[in-house]
């Protein structure tokens, strides 16, 4: 088989009309214990839009295309896994928030009396700090380098 012919074969094979297992990103979510702290957090404190909320269980926020699934005690996201273990607030996986003037921000949102894991860091793709949300969910906020 020549190389081109095998090429073909290969595209013809990745177009079978098959159905694809994922189909976008829908969003990030977050166990909170609260809903409504959570959700005046966002919009307040971080300006997110508030989307839906479904009191006291659930509630989405949004902001530039990342939607926050905010899942509060008996939401059907937060409920225990088969093996027992119950899914909580915290850890470190998180969102990354990109802002403008870095150092400006932190002033403010020590000021408005936030929780910070970290001091500023900065690497070579830009600077970035880690605060978290009430229910002490990491929030990245990072300021890339300007290129």
């Amino acid at each position: 088989m020549t190389s081109i012919h095998h090429e073909e074969k290969q595209q013809s094979e990745s177009s079978n009309p098959k159905e694809q297992l994922v189909v976008g990103f829908w969003g990030v979510r977050y166990q909170v214990k609260d809903v409504q702290r959570a959700l005046t957090f966002y919009t307040q404190t971080l300006g997110f839009n508030l989307d839906m909320q479904h009191l006291p269980a659930f509630g989405q926020v949004s902001i530039d295309g990342l939607k926050l699934i905010l899942s509060g005690p008996g939401a059907s996201g937060s409920r225990a896994m088969p093996d027992g273990r119950q899914q909580e607030p915290g850890g470190w996986n998180r969102v990354l928030l990109q802002v403008q003037d870095l150092p400006a921000r932190i002033a403010e949102l020590k000021q408005a009396g936030l929780h910070f894991r970290n001091e500023l860091e900065a690497g070579p793709g830009g600077r970035q700090i880690q605060i978290e949300d009430p229910d002490g969910n990491p929030i990245e906020l990072f300021e890339p380098i300007r290129g």
